[in-house]
């Protein structure tokens, strides 16, 4: 479903990712890690078609990320570490997803009552002004609700409480069928029960791949 053939992306003399190859499949489950500068985010974000690469090339279900943005997005759901600066409240963003992403705005808020993140007492907040952890757990109602192929979590859990932890991994192990399920984590601890593949990044290549 993801194929990175010789992919290289550099910013001016650092370069960023050195050549790497690797493919993920529906019903893997992958742990993404390394150091800061390892490479992780550069080949999250030229998966997902935020950066352009020097050489190679990324092909998601055979359709380029940066020539064929809108059929790529449409399968993958994109938690990133740090929430985006949202303006709306929550009932206008979930408007907003239901009509531009045609997600069922029911299936957000059930995930959001399984996250135990209370939408109706929140409704007309906005996201910008609500805690990280409950910023987090909208997002991951999201996530899930999209019903995506591909499913893309950049420390999902550094938000989260212990409870906030186990009722997520809870909701994975429920909808991991026939996906490709990607970890960017510092915690293989917490995903460890979750994932079937290890993979460490180092100096922008992979340095170790490993499936279980």
């Amino acid at each position: 479903m993801i194929k990175c053939s010789n992919l290289t992306k550099k910013f001016g003399s650092n370069i960023s990712l050195n050549n790497v190859t690797c493919e993920f499949h529906k019903n893997e489950s992958i742990a993404l890690m390394g150091a800061n500068g390892a490479g992780k985010t550069t080949l999250i974000r030229s998966i997902l078609g935020y950066y352009h690469p020097d050489s190679g090339s990324v092909k998601i279900n055979g359709f380029d990320p940066v020539k064929n943005r809108v059929e790529v997005l449409q399968n993958i759901s994109f938690v990133p570490q740090l929430p985006p600066p949202i303006k709306l409240n929550l009932d206008e963003l979930m408007q907003y997803i239901s009509i531009g992403a045609k997600i069922d705005k029911q299936l957000i808020m059930h995930y959001a009552n399984e996250m135990k993140l209370d939408i109706t007492s929140n409704l007309h907040k906005s996201f910008f002004t609500l805690s990280g952890g409950m910023k987090q757990k909208m997002l991951i109602a999201i996530s899930l609700a999209k019903k995506s192929d591909i499913i893309i979590y950049d420390e999902p859990t550094a938000n989260l409480d212990p409870k906030a932890r186990d009722d997520f991994y809870k909701l994975l192990n429920e909808n991991e069928d026939e996906k490709v399920l990607l970890f960017v984590t510092h915690r293989l601890e917490e995903v460890k029960d979750l994932v079937n593949r290890q993979i460490y990044m180092d100096l922008g290549k992979v340095v170790s791949d490993e499936k279980f």
